[in-house]
């Protein structure tokens, strides 16, 4: 309790400095507070509009955050759509290399491998992959949007808005695209060049990229074509390692490779690299419209997401005559007095084939009458559609390109969703009482077959089934939202949402060792009340007050899918219970012409929480299962200012600092081998205690923007017990500070130029994997 007390005070005193710093800063901006002067008020988004009274400044008293396509295009060397929040607060997308798949955001209070406490949308499309939560096949599916159709992107934090889901623990992200009003076109071709050494490997990695995009308005219909080719080839990946040898053989037959330790300390020696891709993508999206009246549309829009890998692989091991080598079978390797041993599958597990063909679909009404009444409703459907991975058994496979190997299947994957959306506004647009409320259903289906390839490990072939994960999950839901004017310059917002879950159709088969089991099913009930309040303390301040219980029920990847990932091994948990969370926010922030400054103080208590723990089986050999942790707590305080001519006129600086206390306060089943071990006070897995960004953007006139940004994340633990304590090193987690450069061109109202550079200082670091290093950009554009 007493460290409790003195957390809180440590948060408490730092944000009253930085209170004290801001109001320093700003005294000298006296103006009105002028947001947007919009009393459009939709249905429940995070789209900010304004006025002097408070009823209309927020369409929900919660924290948001946004970023444009003009600020995506003068700030981001933007490749891929995640790209896109890069220097948004508190938030973080594991990006590994360019045209990554696997790129799962984290928030304040949610790490990298719990993908499914965030909600990510496209125009109310879910993007999330519901069907893990995960930095694998559960990422997200930002493929299915190019960047250059997006309008803007907006960022709720917390689970405060009775419209989402209990997935809305972390954050909510919703990206608007755009619809032509008028004939346009655009072509854009970037490139880009990473050069980047880890051990023995050093190279040059390109990617090229070409987007183009068509539309038109022709009476009430309108339709928008957009395409994107990338292709390219990625620095490493994966390391491959050997542990040290129990029993070492005389002659050592093998030399080459590097002494080096893991994450916790243990020695192994680094004998390769692996998850050198070479990868093509496409992206195709087709979005029609119509205007049925003049306050009534709808919208079909169709996605079809392509991407192909071949990825290779490089030995650091040598034979007697100095020649690269590829060990067939056990061998041993001396590096100074040790000896390590090499098997047969220690360098083929960074080579494999992917190939993906994903297929979205969604139909959308909406009416927008400002009146008494107005509804929205949008239907879609992901699917996995064509997703085989394939991959050599041990080395002689992954040589001969042929043999022995698997292919991983997840065709068949996919979720659907119902979302039916209304407004009452029973006293008018301006009355004391906007009504939503609301209908959604949901499910998420999991088929994830690998078989045993004897004959040509890289066709098509499947062979006898290895292993099958099947089942389904579903959610139905109704929620209710009042947004109150207590009083003119007070806004309250109250409401609740009540949820339906079940999982069923479970059944985890393996052939060796023999098993076929069929999984109980699982269904609960949950309310999750929502309650805000915010005041305007005067023109330039508001305080709003917001508190959120959510529940985020287990997804269908964490109770049925078993996976085994190089020397990884990972297994479901069918018997898992939904975690809750209890969440507040208290946010002061000062709006003024030229200046923003918030600060927030937040706290999660989340109890059952669903937690992916990583345990060391054998030598090189791990774990992975989710657990039910008794009780997390995490509160910090977030930092978010942005100021226009500073010193000079169009020097534009904006910046976050988030500072976070997250730590497991009771869990009674965490073992190391058979023995319990108490985890109490160690800090919760995958959040970091400090993230910073600053982003500084000199506009010297209406053709050229310049920016020089900055981010920090302080390390962080992947272990309940923290025992992971090696950070620069395969599996390990780094601290870091990477800067980016941009300079964008308007050569005139057709043409657009732009340079960059992403991590300028060449920061070498780890996140599990080895993470890019300086990276050049280019890119032209070409509107009409």
């Amino acid at each position: 309790m007493k460290k409790q007390w003195m957390n809180g005070g440590k948060l408490f005193a730092l944000s009253c400095i930085y209170m004290s710093i801001a109001n320093a800063a700003f005294a000298a901006s006296d103006a009105d507070t002028t947001l947007s002067t919009a009393n459009e008020v939709e249905l429940p988004t995070m789209n900010i509009t304004g006025s002097r009274s408070v009823a209309t400044k927020k369409q929900l008293p919660v924290t948001t955050e946004s970023v444009t396509q003009q600020k995506m295009a003068d700030t981001i060397n933007v490749v891929n759509t995640e790209d896109a929040v890069k220097y948004l607060p508190s938030v973080m997308v594991r990006k590994r290399h360019i045209g990554d798949t696997y790129a799962p955001i984290a928030t304040r209070t949610s790490g990298l491998g719990q993908s499914a406490r965030s909600l990510i949308f496209a125009d109310g499309v879910l993007l999330s992959a519901l069907i893990g939560s995960n930095n694998g096949s559960a990422s997200p599916r930002w493929g299915m949007v190019a960047p250059e159709e997006i309008e803007r992107v907006d960022i709720m934090y917390g689970p405060f808005s009775a419209a989402y889901a209990g997935n809305s623990i972390g954050a909510v992200v919703e990206m608007t695209t755009r619809m032509p009003q008028k004939f346009e076109a655009s072509v854009k071709m970037l490139t880009a060049l990473q050069n980047a050494s880890w051990y023995g490997t050093s190279g040059n990695y390109a990617s090229n990229q070409l987007s183009a995009t068509l539309g038109n308005r022709n009476g009430r219909f309108s339709w928008w074509l957009s395409g994107n080719h990338l292709h390219g080839k990625t620095q490493p990946i994966s390391i491959a390692t050997a542990a040290k040898s129990t029993t070492q053989p005389a002659t050592p037959s093998l030399g080459g490779g590097y002494a080096g330790t893991d994450k916790f300390g243990a020695p192994i020696a680094i004998v390769g690299a692996g998850g050198i891709e070479n990868k093509s993508q496409d992206n195709l999206k087709v979005k029609l419209g119509f205007d049925f009246t003049p306050t009534l549309s709808g919208t079909y829009t169709v996605g079809v997401f392509q991407n192909d890998v071949d990825s290779k692989m490089q030995s650091y091991l040598t034979d007697a005559a100095g020649n690269p080598a590829y060990p067939a079978a056990n061998s041993g390797l001396q590096i100074g007095a040790d000896v390590y041993q090499v098997t047969a599958t220690s360098l083929s597990g960074g080579m494999y084939k992917f190939k993906e063909n994903h297929l979205m679909q969604s139909v959308a009404m909406k009416s927008n009458t400002q009146g008494t009444w107005d509804w929205e409703a949008v239907a879609s459907v992901y699917d996995f559609g064509h997703d085989n991975q394939h991959a050599p058994k041990d080395i002689s496979s992954a040589l001969s390109g042929t043999g022995a190997g698997t292919n991983t299947k997840m065709d068949g994957t996919g979720w659907n969703t119902l979302d039916v959306k209304g407004m009452w506004r029973p006293e008018g647009i301006t009355g004391t009482h906007l009504f939503s409320f609301g209908a959604h259903r949901d499910q998420a289906k999991l088929r994830n077959t690998k078989y045993n390839v004897t004959t040509d490990w890289v066709s098509e072939d499947t062979g006898v089934v290895s292993t099958e994960s099947l089942g389904k999950t579903q959610t139905n839901a109704v929620w209710l939202q009042d947004v109150i004017e207590v009083a003119p310059d007070m806004k309250a917002t109250l409401g609740g949402r009540y949820e339906i879950w079940r999982a069923f159709d479970g059944r985890n088969y393996s052939l060796s060792p023999a098993s076929d089991v069929t999984q109980p099913g699982l269904s609960t009930n949950k309310f999750s009340p929502k309650a805000s309040l915010a005041w305007a303390a005067s023109d330039q301040w508001m305080i709003t007050g917001s508190m959120g219980v959510a529940s985020r029920f287990p997804t269908v990847g964490e109770l049925y899918q078993a996976v085994t990932t190089g020397t990884t091994i990972t297994t479901p948990n069918p018997n898992l219970r939904p975690e809750n969370a209890v969440s507040t926010e208290l946010a002061f922030e000062r709006s003024a012409e030229k200046s923003k400054l918030r600060v927030s103080l937040f706290r999660e208590d989340l109890s059952d929480a669903l937690i992916s723990q990583r345990n060391l089986l054998a030598p090189a050999t791990y774990g992975n299962s989710v657990t039910n942790v008794d009780k997390v707590r995490s509160m910090g305080v977030e930092v978010v200012a942005q100021r226009e001519d500073v010193f000079v006129r169009g020097l534009e600086l904006s910046g976050s600092i988030t500072q976070v206390d997250s730590e497991i306060v009771a869990d009674n089943t965490f073992r190391v081998g058979s023995a319990l071990v108490n985890v109490s006070g160690k800090r919760t897995p995958n959040i970091p205690d400090w993230r910073a960004k600053l982003v500084a953007t000199y506009r010297p006139n209406d053709k050229l923007a310049l920016t020089l940004a900055g981010q920090y994340s302080g390390r962080l633990w992947t272990t309940l017990d923290n025992t992971d304590t090696v950070t620069s090193t395969y599996q390990g987690f780094d601290s870091y500070f990477v800067m980016d450069a941009r300079a964008n061109y308007k050569i005139d109202q057709h043409w657009n130029a732009a340079v960059g550079i992403d991590n300028l200082n060449n920061r070498r670091y780890w996140l599990f994997h080895p993470f890019p290093q300086r990276t050049y950009f280019a890119d032209v554009k070409y509107t009409y």
